[in-house]
């Protein structure tokens, strides 16, 4: 277990608007994994050795986590967008972390803790960072509760406290490949967001606690015995049912499949249309998360022997991001003429996206070649 059972960073916002959900939540059976959240499992255990041992995500292809195993198209999707996304955070390659951390109130709120993804201090400036891997529900990290929580516990524990100690502001984030969305404030709502979930731990003891119905029972797993949603709730929602359309419901079902390869064709056309230079009112194409390369392995490598750093790791010439790790040590600056960013290709994007559209330059010079031949 990485958080306790009476509140962690996931359920701090419901704790803190419902103190009666702990009570509640106790009574419940413990909720069975799902695949989605064994995968994300595996994707955080594996960021954390990446970058905690400096490896290179090909060496853990084949890394495990129940049923769930790292392939390379995880590696493309979700990890190497992740690891862009920190060099966004911290591009000169300042900043010092720790990962996968143990975080706790101790005495302050007994049996409270959680697990942070990443703590990173950069000058007066303190960093909690949560990865987040799932394509559904977009996560922001404007007072986060969950980014608060592993902040507040962090500055409590003694293995953390070198992070917090004299900063100014607090940067929360969470990384949702491809997005990387920031929030900035201070230790003094830090110490206030505390404060509210002390309270609210406390008043979960009390016989009549608080309770109450919100966007914060979304993920409540004592939803079933809560009263307030089971009783009038509970009636109306059996009348609703009654009345639905079964037949039309079953129909639509056996339609679901069709209507999905349906819709993966379309974009598809879509994207095929665009490539062609042949426009889709309302979308465009953009680049996808470009990655950094080496212009020229050759030179690459010549240059790190010349700077007495070893360019090879498992036989192969180690990546931009490791060399300048390696090179930041002897106080080395990696010229930027040997790295290039380069996209993995294009994807299909609405007029709204604030990504500008790639150009088909290749297609239009080969049809001026072939005009001329």
């Amino acid at each position: 277990m990485n958080h306790s059972n009476i509140v962690g960073g996931s359920t701090a916002k419901r704790v803190i608007n419902c103190p009666a959900s702990v009570a509640l939540c106790a009574k419940m059976p413990p909720k069975p994994s799902s695949e989605h959240a064994d995968r994300g499992t595996l994707l955080h255990n594996v960021i954390a050795e990446l970058l905690e041992f400096d490896k290179p995500p090909a060496q853990c292809i084949g890394a495990t986590y129940k049923d769930q195993v790292l392939t390379q198209e995880l590696i493309d999707e979700k990890i190497i967008p992740a690891l862009e996304a920190l060099d966004e955070v911290d591009p000169d390659k300042t900043m010092e972390y720790m990962v996968e951390t143990r975080v706790g109130f101790g005495d302050y709120l007994p049996g409270v803790f959680g697990s942070t993804d990443l703590l990173g201090r950069k000058g007066k400036r303190a960093i909690v960072l949560d990865w987040k891997f799932g394509d559904g529900v977009s996560v922001d990290a404007v007072e986060n509760p969950q980014l608060l929580f592993y902040a507040a516990a962090a500055m409590r524990t003694p293995a953390a406290q070198w992070i917090f100690e004299g900063v100014e502001e607090i940067e929360c984030i969470i990384v949702q490949p491809p997005a990387v969305r920031r929030w900035v404030t201070t230790p003094e709502r830090v110490k206030q967001f505390e404060a509210e979930l002390a309270a609210a731990v406390r008043e979960s003891s009390w016989p009549e606690p608080t309770m109450k119905t919100g966007e914060h029972c979304r993920w409540c797993a004592a939803k079933p015995i809560c009263p307030q949603m089971t009783g009038e709730v509970e009636r109306a929602l059996r009348v609703q049912l009654a009345n639905l359309p079964a037949e039309q419901i079953a129909m639509q079902l056996e339609q679901a499949d069709r209507l999905e390869d349906y819709i993966k064709d379309l974009r598809a056309l879509a994207f095929q249309m665009l490539e062609n230079e042949r426009p889709v009112p309302g979308y465009k194409l953009v680049a996808k998360q470009a990655r950094r390369q080496w212009v020229d392995e050759t030179k690459a490598k010549d240059f790190l022997l010349k700077s007495l750093v070893e360019p090879y790791k498992e036989l192969e010439v180690i990546s931009p991001a490791q060399a300048e790790k390696l090179l930041k040590k002897i106080k080395v600056e990696l010229p930027s003429d040997l790295v290039v960013s380069v996209s993995s290709g294009s994807t299909l994007a609405t007029e709204d996206d604030a990504r500008p559209a790639v150009l088909q330059i290749g297609k239009q010079l080969l049809q001026a070649l072939n005009k001329l031949i």
